[in-house]
C-alpha cells in the first residue's frame, strides 16, 4: 500500500505524523483494514472496497448504516463507532473512500476459544439490538434468484475449478435456492435493526468485555433469521461442526432477553440462504466479474471452496440440527 495515501489521510483528518508504517491487519474479506500510529495516538483506518463503492446502492447502505451505529452507540450497545471529521463519518481521498476508528487493544475469538459465557453474551446484546425502537414498516423480501448455470458454463474458460465445484453441487444450490425462497414468505413478518455481521471474528474482547466492529452492514432485518443465522456462526457452523452447548447458550441466552419466540425452526433453517448470495459474489470475484484486483480473485476463489463446503455441510445436518432447535424451544 502506497504510504502517501496514508500521509494524506493522516493530514487531512488531523491524526499527527505517522510514526511508523501502516500495517494490515487480517480478517477482512470485503474491505482492507489497516493499523497506523501517529503522533496523537493509534488509529484503525478501513479502507472501503472500490468495486463495492460503485454499486448503485452503495453510498445509500452505508448512510443508513452510519445513522443506526448512532442509534446503537445512544442505547449504549458495545460497539466502535467511526470517528467524525468535519462532521461527517466516511471521508474519501483520492477516489478512496475510508473509515477511521480508535485502535481497540482487544482480540477476537476463535471457535476453540468461544465458551458457553460469551455466547450467552453476544446473544443478549443481539435481542437488545432487535429491541430497540423501530419505525420501519415490514418489506417483502425479493427472492433470491441465482443463475447457477450461467456461471457454470462462463467459469469453464476463467476458472475451471469454479465451473467444477458448482456443476458438481448444482443440484443442492437450486433446491436451497428454491426451498429457501419459499420458506421466508412464512416466517413471521416482523422488523427490527439488524447488525448483520456479528459474528465472531467482529466482536473484540477486552477482558470480558466485548467491543462490537465492522458496522457497516447495520440495516434493517427480520430477527428470527438474524437469531439463528448469528447462532449458528457462533457455535462453529463455519468451521464444520456444531457445538450444540454454545448454540442452545446463545438462543436461550437471546429469547430470555427478546422474549416470546413465534417461528418455526424448519421454516428459519430453509431461509438461511444469504450463503447463496455470498457464493455467488465470491464467483464473480473469482472470474473477474466483480473484481479490483488479483488479491481480490484469489480470496474470491478461497471463498468460494469455503463456501460451498459449509452449503454441503448445512445439507447434511438439518436432522439433527432441527431435532436439537426443537428440543430446547419447540416451535409455536
Amino acid at each position: 500500500m502506497n504510504n502517501i495515501l496514508f500521509s494524506k489521510i493522516c493530514e487531512f483528518c488531523q491524526l499527527g505524523l505517522p510514526t511508523g508504517n501502516p500495517k494490515r491487519i487480517s480478517g477482512g474479506y470485503m474491505h482492507k483494514m489497516y493499523r497506523i500510529k501517529t503522533s496523537s495516538g493509534d488509529y484503525a483506518v478501513k479502507l472501503l472496497n472500490p468495486v463495492i463503492m460503485q454499486r448503485e446502492d452503495a453510498m445509500k447502505n452505508f448512510m443508513l448504516a452510519e445513522g443506526l451505529e448512532v442509534k446503537l452507540q445512544s442505547a449504549n450497545i458495545p460497539v466502535v463507532p467511526a470517528l467524525e471529521f468535519n462532521n461527517q463519518k466516511m471521508q474519501c481521498i483520492d477516489n478512496q473512500y475510508f473509515y477511521i476508528f480508535h485502535w481497540i487493544a482487544g482480540k477476537s475469538l476463535n471457535q476453540k476459544k468461544i465458551k458457553k459465557e460469551h455466547c450467552k453474551i453476544i446473544g443478549k446484546i443481539l435481542a437488545k439490538i432487535h429491541k430497540l425502537e423501530c419505525s420501519e414498516e415490514y418489506k417483502e423480501k425479493a427472492d433470491i434468484v441465482i443463475d447457477w448455470d450461467f456461471y457454470i458454463e462462463k467459469a469453464k474458460d476463467i476458472c475451471p475449478k469454479v465451473s467444477t465445484i458448482l456443476s458438481e453441487n448444482r443440484e443442492v444450490l437450486n433446491k436451497s435456492m428454491k426451498k429457501g425462497n419459499l420458506a421466508y414468505k412464512r416466517i413471521p413478518k416482523t422488523v427490527c435493526v439488524s447488525n448483520g455481521d456479528m459474528d465472531s471474528k467482529n466482536v473484540l474482547w477486552v477482558g470480558n468485555k466485548p467491543q462490537i466492529i465492522d458496522l457497516e452492514c447495520l440495516n434493517y432485518g427480520n430477527p428470527y433469521t438474524e437469531l439463528f443465522q448469528l447462532s449458528l456462526c457462533w457455535c462453529g457452523y463455519e468451521q464444520g461442526r456444531i457445538d450444540f452447548d454454545l448454540l442452545g447458550a446463545f438462543i436461550k441466552s437471546y429469547i430470555a432477553e427478546y422474549g416470546s419466540f413465534n417461528a418455526v425452526w424448519e421454516d428459519l433453517y430453509y431461509s438461511n440462504i444469504g450463503r447463496l448470495e455470498w457464493l455467488e459474489y465470491n464467483v464473480k470475484r473469482a472470474l473477474f466479474i466483480e473484481c479490483a484486483d488479483r488479491a481480490e480473485q484469489k480470496l474470491g476463489f478461497k471463498q468460494v471452496k469455503e463456501t460451498m463446503k459449509h452449503i454441503v455441510y448445512y445439507e447434511n445436518i438439518k436432522g439433527t440440527l432441527l431435532s436439537y432447535l426443537n428440543s430446547i424451544v419447540p416451535n409455536a
